[in-house]
């Protein structure tokens, strides 16, 4: 491999940092018979904490793991669509006899796929008016209550069912099925925590005290240095410590970020030399070149008042009472009620995040640009 600091996906547990609690955690309660909540911001590593779980011997060896997300997803038949071919995708090393036992359940299916050179199945997420998302998913839970093997299913950016259309019918649904499905255990994975909170801690919610609920922390700047410093050892190089500790203090110990620097940090230093920390601000530099026409694009979508309220989050690096006569005369805004409604739009286009009441630019390269763009 040429560089450890993998940037896309579950390099395995070698390229793995830590998480061993919340792994050991998760593997625990899920074999004793619970589903789990599991929520934390995006970036912070999730889903491949779903993935290295689901890497584990110990599960790999005794159950079938299925794993969706369901961020882009605008209805329950796309989400319904979604879950059917993963579960196709995870039977297929198993063979076709296992497909076949799938398809047995899961007719309504069988007019959406086509078949690859090797005769195994594809299926399209395209669903036709004729599909019925309510029959389609009852086939699939009669097929994991009776699968061969126990099931784990990881649904990711879960809280997204609460948007759709009929979002309390379609929880209702979902949790009608769970709890009578008792061959299979559940990860409901999320980022937004006030959302997720809701579904399963109000008492009118369908999910209500349905799961045990996991907060995902931040990695240990330490732990997150000494893996840092053990890859760049086995290629050969060297990594000055404070890297990571300016890394952690500029990002807030976000891993994808300082691992998206890290990776490039890496490339940067050849085999025998050290990484120091003047190669953070060219690493930054490099990052924000290569998306500077993405940026821009942005940029350009967006009403002056929604740009110059993105630009003022930037600079402020987030902020509380975004409304106050203080950030609007500061940051040269209009007026409170026209923050409130750009604050409105940025949150439904996932341009920016609240934690509580603070807001702040949900990507940190982009809030780094933003600052060097007025």
């Amino acid at each position: 491999m040429n560089n450890p600091f993998i940037t896309n996906g579950y390099g395995g547990p070698e390229l793995f940092c830590d998480r061993e609690k919340e792994t050991a955690l998760l593997k625990k309660y899920l074999t004793n018979g619970n589903d789990v909540v599991l929520t934390a911001p995006r970036r912070i590593g999730k889903t491949d904490l779903i993935s290295h779980l689901f890497a584990q011997p110990e599960i790999a060896s005794q159950y079938i793991t299925i794993k969706i997300d369901i961020y882009s997803t605008k209805s329950f038949k796309e989400m319904v669509a979604i879950l059917g071919k993963a579960i196709i995708e995870a039977l297929r090393p198993k063979g076709k006899l296992w497909i076949s036992r799938f398809l047995e359940f899961a007719t309504s299916l069988r007019s959406q796929l086509t078949f690859d050179v090797n005769g195994l199945p594809v299926w399209s997420l395209g669903v036709g008016e004729g599909l019925s998302p309510e029959i389609t998913l009852d086939e699939i839970f009669r097929y994991l209550n009776a699968s061969e093997m126990p099931c784990i299913v990881a649904i990711d950016e879960f809280q997204q069912i609460a948007k759709y259309k009929d979002s309390w019918t379609v929880e209702a649904l979902l949790r009608t099925h769970i709890q009578d499905c008792h061959n299979a255990h559940f990860i409901f994975s999320g980022s937004h925590r006030h959302m997720m909170a809701e579904m399963f801690e109000s008492p009118a919610r369908p999910f209500y005290a349905s799961a045990i609920t996991m907060d995902l922390p931040l990695l240990d700047e330490k732990v997150y240095g000494d893996f840092c410093q053990r890859l760049f050892e086995m290629g050969g190089r060297r990594l000055n410590p404070n890297v990571v500790a300016q890394l952690y203090k500029t990002f807030g110990g976000v891993t994808a970020y300082m691992h998206r620097l890290m990776n490039v940090m890496y490339s940067n230093t050849p085999k025998g030399e050290e990484c120091t920390p003047d190669q953070i601000e060219v690493a930054i530099d490099e990052i924000l070149s290569i998306r500077n026409d993405t940026y821009t694009s942005l940029r350009y979508q967006l009403t002056d008042k929604q740009y110059s309220l993105l630009r003022a989050l930037a600079l402020a690096q987030g902020a509380t009472n975004i409304q106050s006569i203080d950030f609007i005369r500061k940051y040269h805004l209009t007026t409170p009620s026209s923050v409130m409604s750009a604050a409105k739009i940025l949150l439904d286009r996932d341009l920016i995040t609240r934690q509580g009441s603070t807001y702040s630019v949900y990507d940190r390269f982009f809030e780094l640009w933003l600052r060097r763009n007025p």
